[in-house]
């Protein structure tokens, strides 16, 4: 019997940055912060450029596209164990998210309980269920992921880093 290339049970790390998308499946979250609202365009080269609710550009800067409405916020990633920007501009997650945030039995989700999303579907066709998870409450090894990442989310408005260590958290912190 040949000996193996690879350690047994080796895995390639996994790599992700300090954004959370939903992939297809589960996605699960916890709110860490207030969200920041505004409109999500993109530029000629494909940047993003975000402004804030009050002032939605009268049409966007490349024909054919839609300017979204948008919500950004801290989140810790349960899957990949880390504090993350989550950006959401499907308006089905937006209003299930509020819808829960004015139940009397859920309330506020800002540190309060994990949301778990399903995509299903692709392009035109993809459908996203949100079901919340009974409260419990943030663990201290959130907590200080948190306090450490020192996230601006302001800083989505300049295209600047919400993760820059130079720039201020933003406050108050929830958790």
């Amino acid at each position: 019997m040949s000996k193996s290339f690879l350690p047994e049970g080796y895995s390639a790390p996994k790599t992700s940055g300090n954004y959370m998308k939903f992939s297809d499946g589960e996605s699960r979250f916890r709110i860490l912060s207030a969200p920041i609202i505004g409109w999500l365009d993109w530029t000629p080269d494909k940047k993003p450029q975000r402004v804030p609710m009050d002032k939605k550009p009268s049409k966007p800067m490349v024909e054919g596209n839609k300017i979204k409405h948008f919500w950004a916020v801290t989140v810790w990633n349960v899957k990949e164990e880390k504090i993350q920007v989550l950006e959401i501009t499907q308006a089905s997650i937006q209003s299930a998210i509020k819808a829960l945030s004015e139940d009397a039995d859920w309330g506020s989700p800002i540190g309060a309980y994990d949301i778990k999303v399903t995509k299903k579907g692709s392009k035109l066709d993809t459908e996203y269920t949100v079901t919340p998870i009974p409260k419990s409450p943030v663990s201290d090894e959130i907590k200080s992921a948190f306090k450490a990442a020192n996230v601006n989310l302001q800083a989505l408005f300049t295209n600047g880093d919400p993760f820059a260590s130079a720039q201020p958290a933003a406050k108050p912190e929830p958790v």
